[in-house]
């Protein structure tokens, strides 16, 4: 629970800092004639109004289970990390249009103050990715737990996803900003916007389809189906493990099923004992239905 109360206060703190960020950046944006920082403006602004979904489905998402939603409602999570990588893509779009259109054009921009806006920028968003970070580091260093925490919840792996590319972004927008005040070559402020939108595009790309994965019932990558099948055959008793299928909640919680040939029907219930316990400890899947054909 500390965990989860924890993660909730870093992504409230994510939402908050990129509003307000946004505001500054879009009054910055405008005051350094920076075509950089008004689309990144406007990206803060979506950013902000995404991760205020995520706050809402990270809480909606701890109800327990119910007549209706039989594995609880972790899964509305990924409807958020969904509705954020898509906004991102968005944004990115709108991000590389805009500087395809003022490549072209030359104008002055105030590298001192993209300077300034930068340092702010990497403070603010560094702070609200180690804020995010921190909630959902595991504070059970038992085998299991540790596994179960090692892979970050969709929801909350794109937001912390999306405040380390700000950052990146505005290391970018650092360097861009000293090469500027020295050379004046401010055709690099519509690159560097350029280059920023790109690597978000990718970036949201690759989360839409780690999500999709989970929503379309993937077999988890964390787990070796042909190692476990061979455990699982290797319990006395077991003829054959004829197939196993297993698929992720919310990308923490595996559910399988494992379907075994055994020869003697008296021994099913040590058996089916022994492969839960083997899938629970080695595995760490808790949730098992074993089938005898």
């Amino acid at each position: 629970m500390k965990k989860e109360t924890t993660l909730s206060k870093g992504l409230s703190w994510a939402f908050f800092l990129n509003l307000l960020f946004a505001v500054i950046e879009l009054i910055g944006g405008y005051l350094t004639n920076s075509t950089a920082i008004i689309t990144d403006a406007f990206h803060d602004f979506m950013d902000a109004a995404a991760i205020g979904v995520a706050v809402y489905m990270d809480r909606y998402s701890k109800k327990p289970a119910s007549d209706t939603y039989h594995f609880g409602y972790r899964r509305f999570a990924l409807l958020s990390a969904l509705v954020l990588s898509t906004i991102l893509l968005v944004g990115a779009a709108f991000m590389m249009y805009h500087a395809v259109q003022v490549f072209g054009i030359k104008k002055e921009v105030n590298s001192l103050g993209m300077l300034g806006l930068a340092v702010l920028g990497i403070a603010i968003n560094g702070f609200a990715f180690l804020r995010i970070k921190k909630g959902d580091e595991p504070h059970d260093h038992s085998h299991a737990h540790a596994h179960n925490h090692a892979a970050t919840d969709a929801n909350s792996k794109a937001v912390m996803l999306h405040l380390l590319e700000d950052v990146l972004g505005w290391v970018a927008v650092l360097i861009g900003a000293i090469v500027m005040y020295f050379t004046k070559w401010y055709w690099i402020d519509p690159l560097l916007t350029l280059l920023i939108a790109l690597f978000i595009a990718y970036n949201a790309v690759t989360n839409l389809w780690s999500t999709f994965k989970i929503l379309l019932q993937a077999a988890p990558k964390t787990i070796n189906v042909n190692a476990l099948k061979k455990d699982v055959t290797e319990i006395i008793g077991v003829k054959e493990t004829v197939s196993v299928k297993i698929w992720s909640i919310d990308g923490i919680e595996n559910i399988a099923t494992v379907q075994v040939r055994i020869p003697e029907i008296q021994h099913y219930q040590e058996i089916q004992k022994q492969i839960k316990a083997l899938l629970a400890h080695e595995y760490h899947i808790k949730n098992t239905t074993i089938e005898m054909v």
